[in-house]
């Protein structure tokens, strides 16, 4: 309630929200709906991959003495179960924290170089944690994920077609964004969406 000299009896001023049955009476001050909060950043919840992680289930380890190669594999890539390990580390990217948001995206970009055929079954198995990243609303996150999609989309032979029927869960977020280089401050991040969506088009 607002406080006013000249409301009723009381001293006090009722305060009505826009486009509804009570904006309309005279001398009542009018406020605006609230925020719909679509740019707001979301709460990330504890990954799967991060209890992997923490457990030794990962065939992982930092390698110290490459800048290029930052992670050591213990088995041969070509050897993994891509349907159990892909889907795992995409759940990574929900990550902003070290070690795991470094073990999750480099993870994911050698998988996607060396899974070959082993991708295209799997991309079912891919959507939900793609959406739970995007759906965090988070710059960062975002930004990794657009990236590892465009490593996704050209990593096996059908892989962009076989995408086309999940556009509908996975673009939403894209359309809220792809016109805010403002407020992400780079317009270069932005890049990234907008020739993904070129690429799907």
């Amino acid at each position: 309630m607002l406080r006013s000299r000249h409301g009723n009896g009381r001293g006090e001023m009722r305060v009505s929200l826009a486009f509804t049955v009570t904006s309309g009476k005279v001398n009542d001050p009018v406020v605006g709906p609230p925020k719909a909060g679509a740019f707001q950043e979301r709460p990330v919840k504890p990954t799967v991959f991060r209890k992997y992680y923490e457990r030794g289930d990962l065939p992982i380890s930092l390698n110290h003495n490459s800048m290029s190669n930052p992670i050591n594999w213990k088995v041969e890539l070509e050897k993994l179960d891509y349907f159990h390990y892909l889907p795992l580390f995409f759940d990574g990217l929900c990550e902003t924290k070290h070690p795991y948001e470094l073990f999750a995206r480099q993870g994911t970009h050698d998988l996607l170089d060396r899974g070959g055929p082993k991708i295209l079954p799997c991309i079912p198995q891919l959507i939900a944690p793609i959406r739970a990243a995007l759906n965090t609303r988070n710059q960062k996150i975002i930004c990794t994920t657009l990236r590892v999609l465009q490593h996704l989309v050209v990593s096996a032979d059908g892989v962009g077609v076989a995408l086309v029927p999940y556009y509908r869960q996975i673009l939403p977020v894209f359309n809220i964004f792809k016109n805010q280089n403002r407020r992400w401050k780079s317009e270069s991040k932005m890049d990234f969406l907008s020739s993904l969506l070129v690429l799907h088009a």
